[in-house]
C-alpha cells in the first residue's frame, strides 16, 4: 500500500472515531425547534396565546395562505397582505380594497381581536367579503396567532 491511501484511511478513521458517541440533528431537528427570537415573540403575547406554537401555527395557516401572504412587502392578493398586523389600525393597508362593513369596524388588531376575527370573520362583521368559516378551536387559533406574530413582526 503506497503513503497516500494509508494515510487517507488514517485520516478517514479518526474522523470517524472523533464523530463516535456525538449527536446529530436532522434537517427536521433544527427546523422544529423555535429560534429564541421567535420564543421572545410569543412570549411577549398575552395569555393564552403566549401558549401558542409557531411551528403547528404555520400548517394551520396553510389555507388562509391561499389569500394572505405574511412577508414583509409581500403582495395583497384577495385578503391583505398580513406583515405588521400587529398594532395596525383595522381597514388601514394602502392598496387594499376593504369591504365597508368591513371598514366601518374600527380599532386596531391585537391578539385577542384575530381571535375573534379567526374564529369566524361573518360573525365579528356581517356582510365581510371573507368567506373563511372560522376555527372553531381555541388552540388551533393560538396556534396560528402565535405563527403570525413570529412571521409578520419584525424580530426583536
Amino acid at each position: 500500500m503506497t503513503k497516500a491511501p494509508a494515510l487517507l484511511m488514517l485520516f478517514a478513521g479518526a474522523a470517524l472515531l472523533v464523530a463516535c458517541g456525538q449527536k446529530t440533528s436532522s434537517a427536521s431537528d433544527q427546523a422544529a425547534a423555535p429560534t429564541e427570537p421567535a420564543k421572545t415573540l410569543v412570549a411577549a403575547l398575552p395569555a393564552p396565546y403566549n401558549a401558542g406554537d409557531p411551528e403547528a401555527g404555520k400548517a394551520k395557516f396553510t389555507p388562509c395562505a391561499a389569500c394572505h401572504t405574511v412577508t414583509q412587502g409581500g403582495p395583497n392578493m384577495t385578503g391583505p397582505n398580513l406583515y405588521g398586523i400587529f398594532g395596525r389600525k383595522r381597514a388601514s393597508l394602502a392598496g387594499f380594497d376593504y369591504s365597508d362593513p368591513f371598514k366601518a369596524v374600527g380599532g386596531t388588531w391585537d391578539a385577542a381581536s384575530i381571535d375573534t376575527w379567526i374564529s369566524g370573520p361573518q360573525a365579528m362583521v356581517p356582510g365581510t367579503r371573507m368567506s373563511f368559516p372560522g376555527l372553531k378551536d381555541p388552540k388551533d387559533r393560538a396556534d396560528v396567532i402565535a405563527y403570525l406574530k413570529v412571521a409578520t413582526s419584525p424580530l426583536p
